[in-house]
């Protein structure tokens, strides 16, 4: 019962997100609940009158436009009135609800999305964090406005039993009790099987993750020609089929218990109910109450089970909805580490970037991928990283860019410590390439704008970062120009070859014009190894006092860079340039001849 109560806590914060995000909506939603909870009780009494004053007027002999036929005829419009009053008050609800549930669906999304944005790289490449954005994702935007629709229900029948119990009480305190005791067993069952659905929806999340990642692949174009090629198509969705197997398997067995567990009790709860019938049809028969009382008790009764089951049902409800959104303000009260450095700028920009024993090690792995990793970078100088995949080579740039924080070392910038630098000076002071670089389906000009979020609908930048990337030939000969859609997600869309985009991606390091340390991580993989060369070395000319990293396996294009540092293992194994590596004839000078062969 601890465990049942504890989960009530989010109710309140469900009701405070409501309140805050419609005011005017919340307070109506209120004043209609009030209204339509209590006006059933009136009906129900009022018929009771009409049935009386029918009595009385056959007994009297009335006659047509006599005071007892017009009393009648005044309780049955008044009956017609409430109603109709009672049905105004639940379309009202209905739209309330309606309303409010496209408003809090579209904050609570946002507040997803925007805790996504205060997230570091790290929690997204975690496994058991992903599953928790996938819950809250996938059910909980939905689940405040039913907490607080249900909340409302509870009220709205609380305020009806309240009512059906002041009329009850004249016939017997007894038949109060009767009344909420009949809807107990249906409300423990409930209670029991939404704790069991809330615990199998938590313990499947990676199976219902991997069922949207198939779903993924098998209906995005950038899979559609690998799987059709390969003929993955048909295993794939076999996988996909087996999966939702499994969960159905365990829904079908959950909903026939939950179901057939509901009618058994239920079913005890009619019993119970059709007992007091029983005990008021008697009563009546006696004389103890009149025809029209008896009427009334019945329809009490009636409605008092339905709203009691409603409540009960409204309860096991809350406390389901109240386990899911626990999901919810898990994932959005995931502890995030604020960067304390408010600086601006370094105490000696001629210093460049040093790393000093720098070590790094991602969560839950087994070796560290950088190990005592020493570095000196001064303004205008080049660096190639050689090594083979899973030396470490991008790690060392997301530690740069303070995607990562070392485990050990230090990386500093113009003299000062990465840690103390204010996270948007530092990174306008980085452009970076990867190889990975995202091909979003907007414009070709937001392409190359999203390099600089400040310019991002700028087309004079645009158009100079394109020339400084070699974008702005194929650019300008596409329709539409810098205003053409790119992708085939939207109309008119036009997809470009991997080269293209690789001079895209390009252009827009470029769109940063005052970062002084440019990093290309493989973007022109897709390019050979003649164009290549001749990007970087357009790339050099263009960043000749700035700080430039490359990333390559082509030794051709390597060979151009200042200094060039060999990575295996995570350590630095050879630093120097191509041609103190070559006499050194170690690792470089190895892979460098190996290389060489297949030119030959």
């Amino acid at each position: 019962m601890r465990g049942f109560f504890g989960v009530f806590r989010y109710s309140r914060r469900a009701l405070e997100l409501v309140w805050s995000t419609s005011r005017q909506l919340t307070v109506w939603l209120a004043v209609l609940t009030v209204i339509a909870g209590a006006l059933p009780a009136a009906v129900a009494f009022v018929g009771a009158l009409i049935v009386d004053s029918v009595v009385a007027a056959i007994q009297a002999g009335g006659t047509a436009g006599g005071p007892d036929i017009a009393l009648v005829v005044r309780y049955v419009v008044l009956e017609g009135v409430l109603v109709a009053a009672i049905a105004a008050a639940q379309r009202g609800l209905s739209l309330c609800q309606s309303l409010l549930r496209a408003q809090l669906g579209q904050r609570v999304n946002v507040m997803i999305l925007e805790k996504a944005l205060t997230l570091e790289l790290a929690h997204f490449e975690d496994s058991e964090f992903y599953d928790k954005l996938t819950r809250a994702r996938r059910e909980a935007s939905s689940r405040p406005l039913s907490l607080v629709t249900r909340t409302f229900g509870l009220v709205q029948n609380g305020i009806s039993l309240v009512s059906y119990g002041v009329l009850l009480v004249q016939f017997s305190p007894w038949a109060v009790v009767v009344l909420l005791l009949a809807g107990l067993p249906s409300f423990v069952a409930e209670a029991k099987f939404s704790s069991d659905a809330f615990r199998l929806f938590r313990w499947r999340s990676p199976e219902t993750r991997m069922q949207i990642y198939l779903e993924t692949v098998l209906a995005r174009e950038d899979h559609a020609k690998e799987v059709k090629l390969f003929g993955l198509g048909a295993r794939l969705l076999q996988r996909y089929r087996d999966i939702f197997r499994r969960l159905y398997r365990e829904d079908r067995a959950l909903t026939i218990r939950r179901d057939g567990w509901g009618f058994a009790l239920g079913l005890l709860g009619t019993v119970t109910l059709y007992g007091a019938y029983a005990w008021i049809a008697v009563s009546t028969v006696h004389g103890a109450i009149t025809l029209g009382q008896m009427t009334m008790y019945l329809m009490l009764f009636r409605q008092g089970q339905a709203a009691v089951s409603a409540s009960l049902a409204a309860v096991g409800g809350m406390y389901e909805d109240n386990l899911y959104l626990s999901t919810l303000y898990e994932y959005l009260e995931t502890e995030v580490t604020r960067p304390p450095g408010k600086l601006q700028r370094g105490p000696h920009p001629e210093d460049g970037v040093r790393f000093e024993n720098v070590a790094f090690q991602y969560p839950d792995a087994e070796a560290p991928a950088l190990r005592d990793v020493s570095l000196h970078l001064r303004p205008g100088s080049s660096l190639a990283l050689v090594g083979e995949n899973g030396s470490g080579k991008t790690t060392l740039i997301k530690l740069l860019t303070r995607l990562y924080r070392p485990t050990s070392g230090r990386i500093l910038l113009d003299g000062q410590e990465l840690g103390e630098w204010d996270e948007t000076a530092l990174r306008q002071r980085i452009g970076v390439i990867f190889q990975d670089f995202n091909r979003y389906q907007m414009r070709v000009g937001e392409n190359v704008g999203a390099g600089d979020e400040r310019h991002f609908e700028d087309e004079a930048r645009w158009r100079e970062a394109a020339v400084k990337g070699q974008a702005d030939s194929f650019i300008e000969a596409l329709p539409g120009g810098y205003h053409a859609q790119l992708g085939k997600w939207f109309e008119n869309g036009r997809e470009l070859s991997g080269g293209q985009w690789q001079k895209i991606a390009l252009s827009r390091a470029f769109m940063r014009t005052q970062a002084d340390i440019l990093v290309l991580d493989e973007p022109t993989a897709a390019m050979d190894a003649r164009a290549e060369a001749e990007v970087f070395d357009h790339f050099r000319r263009l960043a000749h006092d700035r700080i430039t990293i490359l990333i390559s396996h082509r030794f051709s294009t390597v060979r151009m860079a200042d200094q060039i540092v060999v990575l295996d293992g995570g350590r630095i194994v050879e630093q120097g340039s191509h041609e103190a590596l070559m006499r050194l004839n170690g690792h470089y000078a190895h892979l460098f001849d190996l290389q060489a062969r297949g030119y030959r």
